[in-house]
């Protein structure tokens, strides 16, 4: 059987988990990106065993095979704030949590800030808190992605440097990985204009973290330029990245059949012709 790329965006579950679904279907995605909660709450909304079944009717019918959660912006895993540490704990558990009930295959985060400690010592707190999770994720498909950060602030994960270390600590016991999001990592320094630039990023991302632990993209030009350490999305093709980078990644067999999501503006109005876009750069067409 043929590999199917996997080429969707973030959807909205304001009408349901399952109108997600059949939503990134109509834009003619073949996976899609959720929040299980509102993203700027801290507690999220208990999933009804109704709610279960019109997902898997959902998924049955739209045959959409890949989805991917991403956890609330509340959560910092790295935070020196006791208090703060403890709540995104919960935060994040609580998320796994709706994640195992969907059957979701990937939860993508944002590793996390340092505020005012250590770079070292945030790392280590993000450690500390993924091995916390690890007895609920035991037997379960469902694999954390540590999402590259473009280092805005004091956000860590903004070099290959960071998300080795993290997965090197906490791999043996916790199913991790990596999310790339294109537009973070060109603002944090990876260049990803040219076909040249891309394939030397993606080799130095394989020899300081692995290929290997690489499993999905965030595709999303960039409005600010290379090492801004600015997160500022933009349509593909009109920011400061361009299109040779999307035409890469939809043809390198490194990276061609690795689900990829949109986040970039103007949501569903633009992302169906995006999406339209990625599938024509992936038969090597403009």
């Amino acid at each position: 059987m043929p590999k199917q790329l996997l080429v969707g965006a973030h959807m909205s579950i304001a009408n349901g988990f399952h109108n997600a679904l059949y939503e990134g279907a109509k834009i003619g995605a073949s996976t899609i990106q959720i929040f299980t909660s509102n993203q700027k709450q801290w507690k999220g909304k208990k999933i009804s065993d109704k709610d279960i079944d019109l997902w898997k009717k959902a998924l049955k019918e739209t045959k959409i095979t890949t989805v991917m959660s991403h956890d609330s912006y509340l959560i910092n895993l790295g935070s020196p704030k006791k208090d703060m540490l403890l709540k995104s704990r919960q935060a994040f558990k609580e998320e796994i949590e709706r994640c195992l009930l969907l059957d979701i295959d990937y939860l993508n985060f944002h590793p996390g800030s340092a505020l005012d400690s250590t770079e070292e010592q945030c790392l280590d707190s993000i450690v500390e808190s993924l091995l916390e999770v690890s007895p609920l994720l035991k037997d379960k498909k469902l694999k954390l992605l540590l999402e590259t950060t473009a280092g805005q602030g004091s956000n860590v994960g903004y070099c290959f440097e960071h998300l080795d270390y993290i997965i090197k600590k906490v791999e043996s016991k916790v199913p991790i990985g990596v999310c790339i999001d294109t537009c973070h990592s060109f603002a944090a320094g990876y260049d990803l204009r040219t076909k040249k630039a891309c394939d030397e990023t993606l080799k130095e991302f394989d020899k300081t973290v692995g290929l290997h632990h690489l499993f999905a993209f965030h595709v999303n030009d960039s409005m600010q330029p290379l090492g801004s350490r600015k997160d500022r999305h933009a349509p593909l093709g009109e920011g400061e990245i361009g299109l040779e980078c999307f035409k890469f990644l939809m043809t390198d067999k490194r990276v061609k059949y690795l689900p990829k999501y949109l986040e970039t503006p103007f949501s569903e109005k633009n992302w169906k012709n995006e999406i339209a876009l990625l599938k024509k750069l992936a038969e090597g067409k403009k």
